[in-house]
């Protein structure tokens, strides 16, 4: 089988053409920008990239057009697909026919910890000989790419809300049909695509809607927003999980953090405790833990091989990723964009690192957060920090200044703000801790950061 694809390069794009090499199909695509790690990998893979979206790239012999979710009419490559009547289909229902279809699939979804959650589950299942399949929106380090074809009957998917394709308005999740289902959360975000969080609850709703009777759905009972859609209607199984705060209802599922950074902390079920003891930290990782092995637990595994599992988990590429450490100066890169995310992020670094001087450095860049949906909540987001440096490009809609304070300033240049950065790690002196948040490429601070630090 040929298949052509209409934005390869993206993470979710990239696993798929991934995953249909593995199946011996014949895979070539293109993207607006196809650059490493992305790039590299799938030229590695035998597949052939066109950098620029151009009519004459299209394969014409190929059996299906695959047809990213970025990719929007006057796009040339998509105007010959439908110019010709050619055949495509989007990436989501692609992988349900050619992937997904007879396979026992564990679908993560929710506002936070989709991709480590799904890294965990993924992870305790091969740690148990499992050999699952996945696609991820990230790297787990312990498996060091982002999709695997795997051994049946297992597939681990990180199950986004964002909409499927031009042609299709629905979640991508919409096309999983899941045998293990969690829900981690639900916050208001993708201010794109979606008015308000009764427009992602309704997605949501759908999603349950696809999920069968002998099913499990596995959710946080410490979010409201979850509670309504599941009082929209669920016709599965259902387990609820919590941090034991949560004390009029039923939680089949509990953890306890046993130290302050939640490093060490207890799951709790069936009136059993099994501790862990990892390198993660943060409340917000407890809770993605005891998600998985409730997942693993419903797929077959033992909350005790469960748990021996996350005791080697490694974590995944930029979240809280330690991309630096010398002379008591630490530098940790991670994807939060989202003022839960990084009040998440930041709170675990003040619990791990105690009265030690955190300067954290972000990059407004969803669409959500350059739009100032949530602007309001920052400050109080960021107030786990010492100090506070963020940056803004022209293409943030709001004025990042209103942001300054005696803790928080605002820069438009990253030359500035790495200079100002410098002289803040100077000051700090020993045991200093920067978290650089972003979910892009920051304009190479992060690498530019550490090429002055290893000059000192």
């Amino acid at each position: 089988m040929r298949i052509y694809i209409i934005g390869i390069c993206g993470t979710f794009m990239g696993g798929l053409a991934r995953l249909a090499r593995d199946m011996g199909m014949q895979v070539s695509g293109s993207d607006a920008n196809t650059y490493p790690p992305m790039s590299t990998q799938l030229q590695q893979l035998g597949v052939q990239l066109h950098d620029g979206y151009k009519a004459n790239n299209v394969d014409l012999d190929a059996d299906v057009i695959v047809v990213g979710n970025t990719i929007s009419r006057g796009n040339p490559e998509l105007e010959l697909v439908l110019d010709r009547g050619l055949n495509y289909t989007s990436g989501a229902q692609w992988l349900r026919q050619y992937v997904l279809q007879g396979r026992w699939v564990l679908a993560v979804a929710g506002t936070h910890g989709k991709t480590t959650t799904s890294s965990m589950l993924a992870w305790i299942l091969e740690h148990n000989e499992l050999s699952p399949g996945f696609l991820i929106g990230g790297v787990p380090a312990n498996f060091n790419e982002s999709a695997r074809l795997g051994q049946a009957p297992f597939f681990v998917i990180e199950a986004d809300e964002y909409d499927t394709a031009f042609s299709d308005k629905r979640s991508k999740f919409i096309h999983y049909q899941p045998r293990t289902l969690v829900l981690n959360n639900l916050e208001f975000d993708h201010a794109d695509i979606f008015a308000d969080l009764a427009a992602i609850q309704t997605q949501f709703h759908h999603l349950l809607k696809t999920v069968g009777t002998e099913a499990m759905v596995i959710h946080n009972l410490h979010s409201a927003a979850l509670d309504e859609v599941l009082d929209m209607g669920c016709w599965s199984h259902t387990a609820g999980f919590s941090d034991g705060e949560v004390s009029d209802r039923d939680a089949s599922w509990q953890c306890k953090a046993l130290a302050a950074d939640a490093s060490v902390f207890e799951i709790q079920h069936a009136g059993e405790a099994f501790m862990v003891k990892w390198d993660l930290f943060g409340h917000h990782n407890m809770l993605n833990a005891v998600a998985a092995v409730a997942a693993a637990h419903h797929a077959g595994v033992t909350v005790a091989h469960a748990v021996e599992a996350l005791a080697e988990f490694k974590s995944v590429k930029r979240r809280m990723e330690r991309i630096f450490a010398a002379d008591n100066i630490v530098v940790y890169d991670d994807f939060a964009h989202h003022p839960t995310a990084i009040e998440q992020t930041l709170s675990g670094l003040r619990a791990a690192v105690g009265d030690e001087h955190i300067i954290a450095v972000l990059e407004p860049r969803s669409n959500t957060m350059k739009r100032g949906i949530h602007k309001h909540l920052l400050a109080d987001a960021l107030q786990p920090a010492d100090e506070v440096l963020v940056f803004a490009d022209q293409t943030v809609r709001w004025d990042i200044g209103e942001l300054q304070s005696a803790q928080i300033q605002a820069f438009d240049s990253t030359d500035a703000l790495l200079g100002q950065l410098l002289e803040k790690i100077t000051a700090a002196g020993d045991n200093c801790h920067i978290l650089i948040m972003s979910n892009g490429g920051f304009e190479g601070l992060h690498q530019h950061l550490i090429e002055k630090l290893n000059q000192r």
